[in-house]
């Protein structure tokens, strides 16, 4: 365990920051591959001393009965607010009536922060600020229910540029005394603090009153590269370490969530489940999954750099960079048995042109269909497709 412990400082020296989690961003270094390799060698040595037990929480919350025992089997689409309240709308209602599409991810509290539809609950005025993206909330929930679509509420967790600003107690500050911020301009809170916590789980619970079948929760950890910030920002803290920390409000949200009768999702970087436990950002795979209903890791092939899965450009080989992200996470699950969440990955439906001639494909019905397909042969009938702009390719097979 201490050989993992001491290979995963190394690449957070390495590396220094994680890619985003959405946003078609670089791939991962070459040092990433390197421990990769180094654990999947020594995980077929040996067991590395813990003899497949679970983690120390156990399975004391264990995923039990699903509350939405008929779901479907979710196959679906990220919508932002923009769309699911606008012009756009239209057309991806007809993709998903025309196909076995049949969800759709919306956001309710976006990227930046903002509650993304008029609220009347003093709770989230007093902390959120609410913009109108979705103009009709109800009107919409009528739409998604009359075309038999399951909806899903995007809840943008611990990236929250505008509570950060407003209340810099709940956030990280710099020696200057200001809020801290990285290199996109985009501000984080601080998962150590309760007011945080409530704060997005009371947005979770409204969602679920309006007619949300599933809560997802996005961001959820600390910012990129922290354990390199953490000493030079102000902010509260306890003995918890980040990835209890981060496992703790998991468990929280669903206990919170659980008299609606809303599944909880969370999304997980997708290369989270072939390497160690990434403690800088708080994140581990086994922990997170062990607190949801349904876990999504984002194994976009852009994501993944030279070596990864056996392949030079993993981009451009979508059906084995997705059926080697399938066999890490069913491997990385094992230890938590029945207990397993569903498990429903976002996979790309965009083309990764920064990544530069020869690493990258133009991505369309082909490549989106051979990640289907993949999934298929690994045992995984659900999945989300991302599209930063909701422009999604037509003529893909879905089954």
């Amino acid at each position: 365990m201490d050989i993992l412990l001491t290979l995963f400082l190394l690449l957070h020296t390495a590396t220094g920051a994680l890619s985003s989690e959405h946003p078609q961003q670089s791939s991962l270094g070459k040092f990433v591959h390197a421990v990769y390799q180094t654990e999947q060698a020594l995980q077929s040595a040996s067991s590395l001393g813990t003899g497949g037990a679970a983690s120390e929480d156990g399975a004391q919350e264990a995923s039990g009965s699903d509350p939405q025992p008929n779901a479907p089997k979710v196959k679906g689409i990220y919508v932002t607010a923009y769309s699911a309240g606008g012009a756009r709308m239209s057309t991806l209602l007809d993709l998903v009536d025309k196909t076995e599409l049949n969800a759709m991810v919306i956001d309710i509290k976006d990227d930046n922060g903002y509650i993304t539809y008029k609220t009347d609950n003093p709770e989230l005025q007093k902390l959120g600020t609410p913009q109108p993206f979705i103009k009709d909330i109800h009107g919409l929930m009528d739409t998604l229910k009359a075309h038999d679509i399951y909806p899903i509420a995007r809840v943008v967790v611990f990236k929250d540029t505008i509570l950060a600003k407003k209340h810099p107690e709940l956030s990280y500050v710099t020696s200057d005394g200001s809020v801290w911020k990285n290199g996109k301009g985009d501000s984080f809170v601080n998962p150590y603090r309760k007011e945080v916590w409530d704060y997005n789980v009371e947005i979770a619970k409204e969602a679920a009153k309006l007619g949300f079948k599933e809560i997802q929760f996005d961001y959820v950890r600390f910012p990129e590269g922290f354990e390199k910030k953490a000493d030079s920002l102000k902010f509260a803290k306890t003995d918890e370490t980040r990835v209890q920390i981060v496992s703790d409000f998991v468990h929280y949200a669903r206990e919170q969530l659980a008299p609606l009768g809303v599944r909880v999702s969370v999304d997980i970087f997708g290369y989270a489940a072939s390497v160690p436990a990434a403690e800088g950002i708080g994140q581990d795979f086994v922990k997170i999954s062990d607190a949801v209903n349904v876990i999504s890791p984002m194994i976009y092939p852009s994501h993944y750099s030279t070596g990864w899965f056996g392949q030079k450009n993993p981009d451009t080989a979508p059906y084995a960079t997705i059926k080697g992200a399938l066999d890490d996470t069913h491997k990385k699950l094992e230890e938590l048995g029945d207990a397993q969440p569903v498990i429903r990955p976002w996979i790309q439906d965009f083309t990764a042109s920064w990544l530069g001639k020869g690493h990258y494909i133009k991505y369309g019905a082909a490549e989106v269909s051979a990640q289907v397909k993949a999934l298929k042969d690994s045992g995984v009938e659900e999945f989300l497709l991302w599209n930063a702009g909701n422009r999604y390719s037509s003529g893909a097979t879905y089954k």
